[in-house]
């Protein structure tokens, strides 16, 4: 079938070559499964939620800080049993609000930020997750040749 031995050695070593590269990169996945699940064990499987609060056009920002000292947004917000994770003011969009969020409170957390900021901010709401321990645990673990695929 081989015409000389150095053909067939080249055969088994490509085909090895190619296995070894698909063992290490399903390892790799692995670990960054690992990590996500370490990520949500470790928030006691809650949720992270962001919401973008967007200003309306046309409202000063007297207006806007008028209506949240009404609503006692400042003084309310967040709803008992749910944390800030981070809050920052991103220019153009608005205020970017990440929260650690039980399951049970995501409704809470919804009225919460309609019936206090409603008039002066569109609000909308987006569940995350952590990425970060999962993107440094791929970049750590694998050489630069590898495509990241977080849908494995």
């Amino acid at each position: 079938m081989f015409r000389n031995r150095t053909t067939l050695i080249v055969i088994i070593l490509l085909v090895a070559t190619v296995a070894g590269y698909y063992i290490y990169n399903t390892l790799q996945t692995d670990e960054a499964e690992k990590d996500l699940s370490k990520s949500i064990t470790e928030t006691g499987g809650d949720l992270l939620m962001t919401i973008i609060l967007k200003p309306q056009a046309g409202k000063s920002l007297e207006d806007i800080q008028k209506k949240l000292n009404e609503s006692g947004f400042y003084k309310n917000f967040p709803p008992a049993g749910t944390q800030v994770e981070s809050w920052k003011f991103v220019m153009g969009l608005g205020q970017v609000i990440t929260l650690k969020v039980p399951h049970g409170k995501v409704r809470d957390v919804n009225i919460a930020v309609e019936k206090m900021t409603w008039g002066p901010f569109s609000s909308e709401f987006y569940i995350t997750y952590d990425f970060l321990p999962i993107y440094r645990a791929y970049r750590d673990t694998t050489s630069g040749d590898t495509t990241l695929n977080i849908m494995e």
